[in-house]
């Protein structure tokens, strides 16, 4: 039977094919991102924007003071404390590309971003995302060797290989994030809205014209080897750190004490961070969840552990915690 349904009106025919059009034609440089951002209610943008402001004064303080006193104190000059330092630099980079950003689109609703700068955000999200797993995994070496090899310390945890160990952790995140955008800088792009509060390989990713299957098996290949990777060296050391401590802390209890000293300051920053990250992957298992949520979500592993870090290591760290009385104590003397 002949269908009762009238026909579409010609106009209404050449708008659909309008709108049809447009959403496939790629962009042309200059290409300016907008953020989703959050949905801010009239009148709490300014406190949010303080929230924003007081968590990266945190993390601006906190990293610098254990920077500095790292710095200053000849007697940190160790590989622990180094490669502490190395994890410093990663906060502020995660915490910098994404926290001032922040703080413009709740004082002053900007949500615009170049093309440029928005790669170089989510390069840096996600080079900050990698390269602290790597530290932590070349950090659990140096503890490895630290509690299972103390009288070979010095010999094998030698400047020349403490320096190799963060270049290949730095150089480990820099390669991969780097191949993980190349792959997609020639994509043509048919839209501009990113559905969140920062640049993302992802977000970005949304965005193409067409399927990208290269590119969503490298990053899912890349995210899997870089995690599964660093926790199967960060068990294999800690299993070997237990070891070696139940064996030598039988008939001396400083010995396993020392252990837990020495271990508890990088295993509690690999939980934080792990806890952060699985809670994002978490978040989306909830599509029922208010985007708000969804999104302040997202973002903990870079607001929560570059201001917790710094405290950790100055609570379970002794050595670190009194370079850091006696520097205060010292300026506040001179004062």
């Amino acid at each position: 039977s002949p269908s009762l349904s009238p026909p579409p009106s010609p106009s209404l025919t050449v708008l659909l094919q309008m709108a049809n059009a447009s959403a496939l034609t790629p962009l042309i440089q200059p290409i300016v991102f907008e953020l989703e951002g959050f949905y801010v209610p009239p009148g709490y943008g300014a406190l949010l924007f303080f929230l924003v402001l007081l968590n990266y004064a945190v993390v601006l303080f906190g990293n610098g003071v254990v920077m500095l006193v790292t710095i200053l104190d000849q007697t940190l000059h160790r590989p622990m404390f180094v490669m502490i330092c190395h994890l410093v630099v990663c906060d502020l980079l995660g915490s910098t590309a994404v926290l001032p950003c922040l703080m413009g689109q709740f004082l002053m609703g900007q949500k615009r971003i170049a093309y440029i700068a928005g790669i170089a955000q989510g390069f840096c999200v996600h080079t900050y995302g990698v390269a602290v797993q790597t530290l932590l995994g070349a950090m659990a070496y140096d503890r490895y060797v630290a509690v299972c090899e103390p009288l070979r310390y010095h010999t094998i945890m030698t400047p020349a290989r403490l320096h190799a160990c963060c270049t290949v952790a730095w150089s480990t995140a820099v390669v991969c994030i780097t191949v993980l955008f190349g792959l997609h800088a020639n994509t043509p792009l048919c839209g501009n809205v990113i559905q969140h509060v920062y640049c993302t390989n992802r977000g970005i990713l949304s965005l193409a014209c067409k399927s990208t299957p290269a590119n969503n098996i490298y990053g899912l290949s890349m995210s899997w080897c870089i995690s599964s990777g660093v926790f199967v060296i960060i068990a294999f050391t800690y299993i070997k750190i237990l070891h070696s401590s139940i064996k030598h802390g039988r008939s001396d209890f400083t010995v396993r004490s020392k252990a837990f000293q020495t271990c508890a300051t990088h295993l509690v920053v690999y939980v934080l961070f792990e806890i952060s990250s699985t809670i994002i992957i978490l978040t989306y298992r909830f599509p029922s969840a208010s985007a708000n949520i969804k999104k302040f979500l997202s973002i903990l592993f870079i607001v929560v552990p570059p201001a917790l870090n710094p405290i950790i290591y100055g609570l379970i760290s002794r050595e670190l915690r009194t370079s850091i009385i006696k520097y205060f104590s010292r300026k506040l003397t001179v004062k």
